[in-house]
């Protein structure tokens, strides 16, 4: 009888070595980073523990974890959909396959309507239409204590993820999450507007990379022809809603903040700002009523 030789079991590097071959072959911007993140979700651990512990053992189960995860990977599902979660501004969210994946871009609406009320002791009505899972409205509500927030979402799905991420970050009881066609039912007056709506012309949606194309929720890519649709409906009704002191802050895609801006000075709103991303990309259009008094808040 010839005995079976025994099978070592694989390293963390070693593994990682694979996932890293793997990813490089199907396109992946940054293998080596996704490899680990998979790595420690594998093993049920914080990323920073896979760090300098390459010459551990993986046992067979594990092994097998990682490698079905990586394959998911190869197929270009982003890291944050694998796992279910993404940070954004230093908070925890979850996300499903119903809700836009938030990206750091849309941080900058964040900061701008920190900005534009600064003082965290003042109370505020919030409004964010096309909440998705919540990012932009909590994110605002955990940095303002006395603040106030409806979101509202055409997808009954996405409603029900962000109000899981609410009751997961404590806010549940100042944030009410509905379901709702942009701002039609909603009677104002509200002190801060904040969108993140579809902006990606039609025509265009095809040529996105399949991180994008084929795993956000179609619907909260397609901005119609110019990619500008949302924006009439949600500025025309930021008009009504907001007071003379009132604030909206829209995300825009690459080259539409003038255009954008356009729209919102013809539906009656004074253009505040032009706040940039961290590539310098004007990403988000600051927008008030028309008597709003004071200096501009600033370009970014």
């Amino acid at each position: 009888m010839t005995a079976v030789p025994h099978r070592a079991a694989p390293t963390q590097a070693a593994l990682e070595r694979e996932a890293v071959g793997t990813l490089s072959l199907a396109g992946v911007e940054a293998p080596r980073r996704d490899a680990r993140l998979l790595l420690a979700a594998a093993l049920g651990r914080p990323p920073a523990a896979v760090i300098g512990a390459g010459g551990e053992p993986v046992d067979a189960d594990e092994a097998a974890r990682f490698r079905d995860l990586v394959q998911r990977r190869a197929r270009r599902e982003p890291v944050s959909r694998i796992l279910g979660r993404r940070e954004f501004w230093s908070l925890s969210f979850e996300i499903s396959p119903d809700v836009l994946d938030p990206r750091a871009d849309s941080e900058t609406l964040v900061a701008a309507a920190l900005e534009a009320f600064p003082a965290r002791d003042r109370p505020l009505r919030v409004l964010d239409l096309g909440v998705g899972g919540g990012c932009l409205l909590l994110s605002v509500l955990a940095e303002r204590p006395l603040a106030r927030g409806l979101g509202l979402d055409a997808s009954p799905a996405a409603a029900v993820v962000a109000r899981r991420n609410a009751l997961a970050l404590g806010l549940a009881s100042r944030a009410m999450i509905a379901v709702g066609d942009w701002a039609r039912a909603v009677a104002g007056p509200v002190d801060l507007i904040l969108a993140n709506p579809p902006y990606i012309p039609h025509a265009e949606i095809k040529r996105l990379s399949p991180e994008v194309r084929d795993f956000d929720p179609p619907d909260a890519l397609d901005g119609g022809a110019d990619g500008l649709d949302p924006y009439r409906v949600i500025l025309a009704a930021a008009a009504d809603l907001l007071p003379s002191d009132g604030v909206a802050a829209l995300e825009v895609g690459v080259g539409q903040w003038r255009a954008v801006a356009d729209i919102a000075e013809a539906s009656g709103l004074a253009v505040l700002a032009c706040r940039r991303d961290a590539a310098g990309i004007a990403r988000c259009l600051v927008a008030g009523g028309k008597k709003r008094l004071g200096k501009p808040l600033g370009t970014g």
